[in-house]
């Protein structure tokens, strides 16, 4: 393992920078905050793809006589290291996601009538040797060179520390060589996205859910609409999330080239973290805009923290996702050491709680992973009934949209986010969803209200149509 302390530089500069190596997958902390957006990593000219289309996984084309969670662990396993003291969770692996319809794979549900823009896979998950990792409490940076996949000793320390000087070298060179004009990008007016919902139908969704509540079928159940848009010839989709970045900077963010996919997301919530075996999630329920009247915004935060509905709202998942950590961490280790707190972003305020446990001897984030994917969060409660509502009310498969996105790492560390606030580029169409739990308590006009709060920075950064 080839281990590099380099001087400090801005993640995105190190993102840019690689961009031409293909296969760029860039983990953003773009909201500084000390545990949540500590950490940034940047990889990139994979020598592994791991990807799951229609339940069958594949190793770089070659497919997978597994399941999808098994297959995804034989080529962690593969490729095991131990972990260093002193250095970011995530020391080289893989990066990626699960789309929402993993889901799919791991429990009996219906289909949607639609399926995922494109050719959606399940799962693609890119396996890199060099990671650039950076701690922004700290101010520190490493470069990590592996040396997989060659596994003979001596081969393997060549290639570590003949890769780490051919991508130091790429990171040294000019900041201005290779780098496009990030001034102007072409502008995607709010009037040319196409929704599966107007307001009236997403009402009646509301009130439809509501009903289902009232009779016992459901708590709440999360229902999204779906915005599509046509993309000028030329569209930059780097540019773009440079711009999202700084417009709604969030401490899960990502960007992820994976050939004929591009995500840019500015997601504010964890979905599942391990570390040795240490483990969290961080479900996000009740959301209020912000204000740019300091006053009208401190007040705005005080109802949401004193809002029934948001609260109970919150509860309910918090709930759901203690029993899915139950069912693989130590008996009596599930806490909540917060519950409902406050968190402050870009646009909106969140009431978010934190739900922590220890791994059971023998589980790993595999199994927590089949526990608990995908998040309760976004689904509802109890999670597969809420899942049988949205695919009938929404009818479309969601893609990345409340899937998840992150890192697994050699060392056995992992951590990832809810894919929400998170644009699908492919093809020449972009898309991406906005919505919100629905209670008993719902107001179906508010509901609706609060899909076009979420989606407002992303439609702006179109609109705007500049970095």
């Amino acid at each position: 393992m080839h281990v590099r302390e380099i001087p400090w530089l801005e993640p995105v500069d190190v993102a840019e920078r690689l961009r031409s190596l293909g296969g760029l997958s860039f983990l953003d902390s773009a909201m500084r905050h000390d545990t949540l957006g500590r950490y940034s990593y940047v990889g990139a000219d994979p020598f592994g793809k791991l990807i799951v289309r229609n339940g069958v996984a594949s190793w770089n084309g070659e497919t997978i006589d597994a399941p999808p969670l098994d297959a995804i662990a034989h080529c962690l396993n593969r490729y095991r290291m131990d972990d260093k003291d002193g250095l970011p969770p995530f020391q080289g692996g893989a990066i990626g996601f699960f789309a929402y319809e993993f889901g799919r794979l791991l429990e009996r549900l219906p289909q949607p009538d639609a399926p995922a823009q494109g050719s959606m896979p399940d799962a693609a998950w890119y396996f890199y040797d060099v990671i650039f990792a950076f701690d922004h409490q700290v101010q520190r940076a490493w470069m990590l060179s592996s040396g997989f996949p060659e596994q003979n000793s001596n081969a393997r320390q060549q290639r570590s520390d003949d890769r780490a000087e051919y991508f130091w070298k790429i990171v040294q060179a000019s900041p201005d060589q290779g780098r496009s004009d990030l001034k102007h990008n072409q502008r995607i007016a709010r009037t040319s996205w196409r929704s599966n919902f107007d307001r009236e139908a997403y009402m009646e969704a509301v009130a439809k859910v509501v009903e289902y509540i009232l009779d016992g079928d459901v708590f709440q159940a999360n229902i999204a609409q779906r915005f599509i848009a046509d993309l000028p010839d030329g569209f930059d989709r780097w540019r773009f999330y440079r711009a999202l970045r700084e417009r709604n900077a969030a401490t899960f963010a990502a960007y992820l080239d994976h050939d004929d996919i591009v995500v840019a997301s500015s997601s504010p919530e964890r979905f599942l973290s391990v570390r040795s075996d240490q483990v969290e999630t961080r479900p996000i329920k009740g959301t209020v805009p912000r204000s740019s009247d300091p006053n009208e915004d401190k007040a705005l935060a005080e109802v949401l923290l004193k809002s029934e509905k948001d609260r109970a709202e919150n509860l309910m998942i918090v709930d759901l996702m203690r029993n899915d950590l139950s069912r693989v961490c130590r008996p009596h280790s599930v806490l909540t050491p917060v519950l409902c707190g406050l968190e402050t972003y870009a646009s909106v305020h969140h009431l978010v709680s934190v739900v922590t446990g220890r791994l059971a001897e023998g589980k790993s984030p595999m199994d927590l992973i089949e526990a608990a994917f995908p998040g309760g969060s976004i689904t509802g409660a109890p999670k597969l009934r809420a899942m049988e509502i949205i695919t009938e009310i929404e009818r479309e498969a969601r893609g990345i949209y409340c899937g998840s996105i992150g890192f697994m790492g050699f060392n056995g560390n992992f951590d990832s986010n809810i894919g929400i606030r998170t644009v699908l580029f492919q093809g020449d169409k972009a898309v991406f969803q906005a919505g919100g739990g629905i209670t008993a308590l719902s107001d179906p006009s508010a509901e609706y209200q609060e899909t076009l709060d979420k989606a407002a920075r992303i439609f702006a950064v179109f609109d705007q149509g500049q970095a």
